[in-house]
């Protein structure tokens, strides 16, 4: 196999997967609202099994379960996509909802309270460890010529420039 054909592969394989990534997102409002479609009952009855919530219907329920699980859905996706050193902190609000949504599953009825005890710990770790990587790219970046450091950041750029220089 050539680079070249190696390359087209990538290429579409790339094209394939920012493809679902984009349907997955254009769609988040549709799947939002399907929470208006459980009933407005304590108790679920189908053909196949019967449920009983704590909450005061099914739709509450499903209302704080999806209103919790789009922007964790967005947040991984973003986690995963980005390229920028500071991704890592996207998993302080990755952990809160993700313990707000185990506190929807517990049907507990202070699931916004507790979640600030637990994401604590996490972030006592990332932020002195996404400030390190800051730290350390810095120091490489800068080096021992700080004077070409200085010339770069004196550049005059367009919008667009900046725009692009964002997504390197």
């Amino acid at each position: 196999m050539t680079e070249v054909s190696q390359s087209q592969d990538k290429g579409k394989k790339s094209l394939i997967v920012g493809g679902l990534l984009v349907i997955i997102i254009a769609s988040t409002p549709i799947l939002f609202y399907t929470y208006e479609s459980f009933p407005n009952s304590t108790v679920w009855e189908t053909y196949f099994f019967t449920l009983e919530t704590n909450f005061p219907s099914w739709i509450n329920f499903a209302y704080y379960l999806i209103g919790k699980s789009i922007p964790l859905l967005l947040l991984l996706i973003w986690f995963f996509t980005c390229k920028h050193w500071w991704h890592w902190i996207i998993l302080v609000p990755i952990a809160m909802y993700s313990f707000q949504i185990w506190g929807v599953l517990n049907e507990s009825n202070g699931m916004d309270e507790v979640e600030l005890i637990y994401v604590i710990p996490l972030m006592m770790v990332l932020v002195p460890f996404v400030y390190l990587i800051r730290a350390k790219l810095f120091s490489k970046v800068r080096g021992n010529d700080l004077a070409a450091f200085e010339a770069e950041l004196g550049q005059n750029r367009t919008l667009w420039q900046q725009i692009i220089d964002l997504f390197r």
